[in-house]
Parts: structure tokens; C-alpha cells; sequence
């Protein structure tokens, strides 16, 4: 039987790995009454289900495997990526404008459904990136045929990831090795930790969901953040303009309130 490992503690739960699964566990808390502490942890433990499982069908999410209201866990697959916190500062800066883009056009698609993450930082993002490696023989040096032969490749990955996977996202890098060889890297991003969140229409409590996600770019990526901050803002008007604007309009009499000021 594979081994339990502890890759995270919250305040709210536990992460184990076991295997390629993933077991989110919530935390008994001693100070309520165990009857009530029982109620309250089965109730966001199916709250939170239905909101990864309405989630799934806009973006990517860690597929979900069981549910189990009893025991107060939720069972995902382990998504094999890094935290795009600890990733994002690496990258060149247009690729980490790309990547913030995306981002914005995926928290548009949730906000369009009334999903509000409620934590939205790059901490609760996982950063997937695939860097296939053509060998001589698979490539013509035909330059058109080059091209043909890539696209070829890149759309049978593709058509491969949406078997497990029906919302991946394909960004297209063209990299020069020391073969000069071109090769394809395919990122997904993956939204985790919906514990915190919530269904509203409201423009308010989509706004907030913004503005941390604008904080969290200010304090961890500061080098860059106006410039990432506002790529996500154009990706997230890509969407649906008209709402964006209402919920842009809201965010700036958010911030100037003084509860969500620095």
C-alpha cells in the first residue's frame, strides 16, 4: 500500500498524498461541541465538493475520485506540477504576462457561473508544463514540412490531454535546443483549494476575489506586478466585457474602502 505523506496544513484541513491521489482532510476543532464541529465540517466538505465539481466544467481542476461526506475528505488525483508561486518569477516576463492572461480568461469563466474561489492567489494554482523532445528522425528539415510535422504533434497532446482533462489550455513556446530543433511546451493551469469558497452573483464578491489576487501578485511578484496584474485584467474583459466592467467598477470602491486598504 503506497505511503501517506503530509504535503500541507491549513488552517482548515490537511493534504495527504497517497500514491497518485490526493486526500483533503478536515481538522476536528476542539473548541466546538463535537456534534456541531461534525455538522459544520460535513457541510463545507459538500460545499466545497459542488463547487470543484461545477468548477470542472469551465477550467482545470484536480479531477475529483470520491467524496465522502462521513468522513469529512474529498479524494482528488495528484496533478503532477509546481505552485505557479514558486514558479512564476522564473519565467521570462511575456511568459509570465501569457500565463497571467490565462488565468484572467479562467476566473472569468468561474465568475460567469457565480463561482468565487475565495482565495485566489498563484499559491492555489498549479503549474503544469510538458516539453516534448523530437529526435532527427521525426522531424523533416524541410521547413514547411517542420511546421506540419509540429502541428501534427501538438494537436495529437492535446487531443491525448483532453481525454482526462476537456478544458486544457494549449500555449505554444518555440524553444531552440542545441539539435536546433523546435519544440512544443504545453502549459495547463490547474485551480486548487476551493475551501474557502462560495456561489454569489454579486459584483462585490467577485471584485474581492480580484483584489486578492492583485495582492497576492503585489507581495509575491513584485518585480513585475502592475505589468501581470494588468494582463489578467485583459484577459478577464476577454470574456464577457460588459460584466468585467461592472465588477472593475466595483473592485476600485472596494479598494478604496478602508478595510481593504494596505
Amino acid at each position: 500500500m503506497p505511503s501517506q505523506t503530509l504535503i500541507q496544513q491549513g488552517a482548515e484541513a490537511k493534504i495527504f498524498k497517497i500514491g497518485d491521489k490526493i486526500i483533503k482532510d478536515r481538522i476536528p476543532k476542539a473548541y466546538r461541541l463535537k456534534e456541531l464541529d461534525d455538522k459544520i465540517r460535513k457541510r463545507r466538505t459538500k460545499a466545497e465538493a459542488k463547487l470543484l465539481e461545477k468548477a470542472g466544467n469551465f477550467v482545470n481542476i484536480p479531477k475529483i475520485i470520491k467524496i465522502d461526506e462521513k468522513e469529512k475528505k474529498i479524494i482528488m488525483e495528484y496533478v503532477d506540477g509546481d505552485k505557479l508561486s514558486d514558479k512564476l518569477d522564473e519565467f521570462p516576463l511575456e511568459k509570465q504576462k501569457q500565463v497571467l492572461k490565462q488565468i484572467g480568461e479562467d476566473v472569468a469563466k468561474l465568475h460567469q457561473e457565480d463561482i468565487i474561489h475565495g482565495d485566489l492567489t498563484t499559491s492555489n494554482m498549479i503549474l503544469v508544463e510538458d516539453l516534448p523532445v523530437h529526435s532527427h528522425s521525426q522531424i523533416d528539415n524541410n521547413p514547411v514540412n517542420k511546421k506540419q510535422n509540429s502541428r501534427d504533434y501538438s494537436e495529437v497532446k492535446l487531443g491525448e490531454a483532453k481525454i482526462s482533462n476537456k478544458h486544457i489550455k494549449k500555449e505554444v513556446m518555440t524553444k531552440i535546443g542545441d539539435d536546433n530543433l523546435e519544440k512544443e511546451v504545453i502549459r495547463i493551469i490547474y485551480f486548487i483549494d476551493f475551501g474557502l469558497g462560495y456561489f454569489n452573483g454579486k459584483y462585490e464578491d467577485k471584485a474581492v476575489d480580484i483584489h486578492l489576487l492583485k495582492q497576492a501578485l503585489e507581495a509575491k511578484h513584485f518585480k513585475h506586478w502592475k505589468e501581470l496584474y494588468e494582463e489578467f485584467l485583459e484577459g478577464y474583459k476577454s470574456i464577457n466585457k460588459e460584466e468585467a466592467e461592472e465588477v472593475i467598477n466595483q473592485l476600485v470602491k472596494v479598494e478604496k474602502r478602508g478595510r481593504y486598504k494596505h
